[in-house]
């Protein structure tokens, strides 16, 4: 994370901004970065899914189709059923028939998409941005290998190879490559690695030049959580940056993504919007600015909770990390801080603290230091059954 002057972080809550120590202002900006509309597989047009994240209180928005960016001639047909039926019917008198071009060819309806230059209007103003993004989605026998392109230009598509490592090694280097090529920020994130268990640790640990994946996704078929022959993906996390701090590689960051698909049926069962989401601190809502703060480490994953101020502190011999929540009435909340040592080989629960505010201090002995906060309040429409809210800050290490 970034240091201001005197070696101190100080964050504040959204929507508040600071000038301190001569700098700009900034402010906190809520976003989802993983998500799928009509122009794969999702089920609704896109300027509605932008309308419900925007009157959700999110500030950005990636669309994230598979394999296409939204800037080609497509149609959908309408699936023949009540729902989507009346759910196209909404769509048409919410944005009218001189926007919405459709035909009918025996009772079925068919639909031409939007572009994103056509809808991005109506929806991006000082609060709002959608970023160009598309989920690079390749296949290798029975396993799924899925690497989002955030702010990608042009399409990069599937991707081949011998082995899953490979594939996704080249699909990080292909957004990688286009940045470099264009000088426009975009960077690649490591999707949902337990989808089909498709990706191994080992995978991930052996990835170069990548530094984000998903700690938690939305779908019910990701498997957050592992099970009894496969670790879950925090339990990942953790395990990747020892391997990349002892040889001297970035740390990976997490992120809490929707991976959203499904708008008209809601539960456990279905990929549903507002399950997990970043909130980024950033000089200001523009592409090259959020991606900025993302790669500083200037977040914090999220499926329900907000954190009122995470503070770094540092002397030349140690840190502190300092985490408040802004409390809601009637939860309860648990702060743990996690890290390993130069010396393990997994990371554990360094301090435990049943409250709203708690803080860590660590030297140099340690690799890396996180925040986890665990809620008593049960997640509205959640990824599993029982799922509380919580928040995940990103890891910090004293150099």
């Amino acid at each position: 994370m970034r240091m201001l002057k005197s070696f101190i972080i100080v964050v504040l809550l959204y929507p508040i901004s600071f000038i301190a120590d001569g700098q700009t202002a900034k402010a906190w900006y809520k976003g989802n970065l993983h998500t799928h509309s009509y122009w794969s597989d999702g089920d609704e047009f896109p300027e509605m899914i932008m309308d419900w994240y925007k009157s959700h209180g999110y500030q950005f928005v990636g669309l994230s189709d598979h394999n296409i960016l939204a800037a080609v001639e497509k149609w959908v047909k309408i699936t023949r059923s009540n729902l989507y039926e009346e759910a196209f019917a909404n769509y048409l008198n919410k944005y009218g028939a001189t926007w919405v071009k459709y035909k009918k060819d025996s009772g079925r309806v068919s639909a031409q998409l939007k572009t994103l230059e056509e809808y991005r209007p109506l929806f991006e103003d000082r609060s709002f941005l959608i970023l160009k993004s598309e989920e690079i989605t390749s296949k290798l026998g029975e396993m799924h290998i899925h690497v989002n392109a955030t702010n990608v230009q042009t399409v990069i598509g599937r991707q081949t190879g011998s082995t899953v490592a490979e594939i996704m090694q080249k699909s990080v280097d292909a957004v990688l490559a286009q940045r470099k090529a264009t000088g426009i920020p975009m960077f690649p994130h490591i999707n949902h690695p337990n989808f089909f268990y498709s990706i191994t640790l080992q995978d991930l640990i052996d990835l170069r030049g990548e530094q984000f994946f998903e700690v938690y996704n939305g779908h019910p078929l990701v498997n957050n959580y592992g099970d009894s022959l496969h670790p879950g993906t925090e339990v990942m996390w953790d395990k990747i940056n020892i391997a990349y701090r002892n040889r001297g590689q970035t740390l990976m960051y997490g992120l809490a993504t929707d991976d959203s698909h499904n708008y008209h049926q809601f539960g456990s069962t279905y990929s549903n919007a507002g399950r997990g989401w970043v909130m980024v601190y950033a000089d200001a809502l523009t592409p090259a600015s959020l991606i900025a703060a993302l790669e500083s480490g200037d977040f914090y994953a999220s499926t329900g909770v907000t954190l009122e101020s995470i503070s770094v502190k540092a002397t030349p011999a140690s840190k502190s990390l300092e985490l408040k929540v802004k409390q809601e009435e009637g939860v309860t909340y648990t702060i743990e801080f996690i890290g390993a040592r130069k010396a393990d080989k997994e990371a554990k629960v360094l301090q435990s603290i049943k409250g709203a505010q708690a803080s860590f201090s660590f030297n140099n002995d340690y690799l890396f230091v996180r925040g986890r906060v665990t809620s008593s309040k049960l997640k509205p429409n959640p990824f599993q059954d029982k799922d509380v809210e919580m928040a995940w800050t990103q890891p910090v290490f004293q150099k």
